[in-house]
């Protein structure tokens, strides 16, 4: 059977969805049997569009070489090539561009800081000891959540965190409190993977700031779907991640104020990211080049700057407007199912295009695998984040996470397919 909407609704878009649809060649599959692929788990990992992997391919074919290293052709071309892809990200967020690191994931480039901030010499405004303070959130995801617990217990150092009220936003009322004179570092999502929250990030930052601690923001759910701007949020480090904003898998980005940046001890060392060597020791490069030892992610993070080109063209403006209108009309009828409750908030106040949920009687998976048989792929389980949902009492949850090449046939093939797994259940 085919998963076809319960009935139409287009609502007003500013983009053009055939176009867009036809430039992701997945979302022409077809799902256990002649159900088209509806792909609603873009929180996870998005789909990327032919120009990503043409670019991918064309540096296969045209340039492959070893950047920064050699003075022939190839190595010109691919090294020119993988400069511009961090000129595209840079200029993505408003950042310079030797402030812009590639990485491998946004996991490791948390944990890059974590490590600096754990080896830095004593005295250093980085050298993290006993007694220091580290605050995060209950709504973290484990990669922003398990450094800095590694980190505590490495250095003697207390991990304190922000609570998540009932309604699912961060609950700021103790925040004199948690950030105090001997606070180091405040580590916070910009909007959580399971909630859709947007965090207000002006009144931690000043808090964090005039207490001289850094500020590190996980922007893996926010950078691919609205405007992030480095300098405009007043933060110390960004950390993203390449596949979750039409790119390939394989590259992240760290972004960090650059005085910071130079006076970071290097998370991983070896070729490429040093200024001399002699048998008894080395001196390392400024960033960028100091965080990027051996050979570089260079197709990855090309890929990754034709995504930034096709974002640009489409322009993030209209795709944050256009998940709004998907998520409205989520939120709207999913909680006009019998037995299903929403985890975290019901209104589009500061909410990203994320829908958590649970439906009485079913667990996530089961409605998930149920989903499945009708084309429609969401996620289900914990989502990297444990202590979140022990917060809200539950072990798992079903999520619907939208990006720009979802329409509003997608979301009514959504609510139909709930509706329709939940009268099975019911009925067994």
């Amino acid at each position: 059977m085919r998963n076809t909407p319960r009935r139409k609704r287009y609502l007003v878009s500013r983009l053009n969805l055939s176009a867009i649809k036809a430039e992701f060649p997945i979302l022409r599959r077809e799902i256990r049997g002649k159900n088209r692929l509806i792909y609603l788990d873009s929180g996870a990992t998005s789909q990327k569009p032919n120009s990503v992997m043409a670019a991918e391919r064309d540096f296969y074919e045209n340039h492959n070489a070893a950047v920064h290293r050699g003075a022939y052709q190839l190595a010109e071309e691919a090294t020119e090539l993988y400069e511009g892809a961090r000129a595209k990200v840079a200029g993505f967020i408003n950042a310079d561009i030797d402030e812009v690191i590639f990485t491998k994931s946004a996991t490791e480039s948390i944990n890059t800081i974590a490590y600096s901030l754990g080896s830095a010499k004593a005295g250093t405004r980085f050298h993290i000891r006993a007694g220091d303070r580290i605050v995060v959130s209950e709504m973290e995801h484990h990669a922003n959540l398990i450094p800095w617990q590694e980190l505590a217990s490495r250095t003697g150092a207390e991990l304190v965190w922000f609570k998540v009220s009932e309604e699912g936003r961060l609950d700021t009322s103790n925040i004199d409190e948690l950030i105090n004179e001997r606070t180091k570092v405040v580590a916070l999502t910009h909007q959580s993977n399971v909630l859709g929250t947007i965090v207000p990030l002006d009144q931690i930052t000043a808090k964090a700031h005039s207490v001289g601690a850094l500020f590190v923001l996980d922007a893996c759910q926010s950078v691919p779907h609205y405007k992030v701007d480095a300098k405009a949020l007043m933060v110390d480090f960004i950390a993203f991640s390449g596949h979750k904003m039409l790119g390939p898998t394989g590259v992240g980005i760290l972004w960090g104020k650059k005085d910071l940046l130079d006076e970071m001890p290097p998370f991983l060392t070896g070729g490429s990211m040093i200024e001399t060597v002699t048998m008894e020791g080395a001196t390392y490069l400024d960033a960028p080049k100091r965080f990027e030892a051996g050979v570089p992610n260079m197709a990855q993070a090309i890929g990754l700057g034709a995504a930034v080109e096709y974002l640009n063209a489409l322009g993030l403006d209209d795709i944050h407007a256009h998940e709004v209108e998907l998520t409205k009309r989520a939120l709207e009828g999913l909680q006009s199912i019998t037995g299903l409750s929403i985890i975290g908030p019901k209104d589009l106040e500061m909410r990203g295009g994320v829908v958590s949920f649970a439906v009485q009687g079913i667990h996530p998976h089961d409605l998930g695998q149920a989903l499945d048989q009708y084309g429609i792929a969401v996620r289900t389980g914990h989502h990297c984040a444990w202590p979140l949902m022990r917060r809200f009492k539950t072990i798992a949850t079903t999520r619907a996470s939208f990006y720009l090449y979802n329409d509003f046939d997608d979301i009514e093939a959504l609510i139909d397919g709930v509706e329709r797994a939940r009268k099975y259940f019911q009925s067994r």
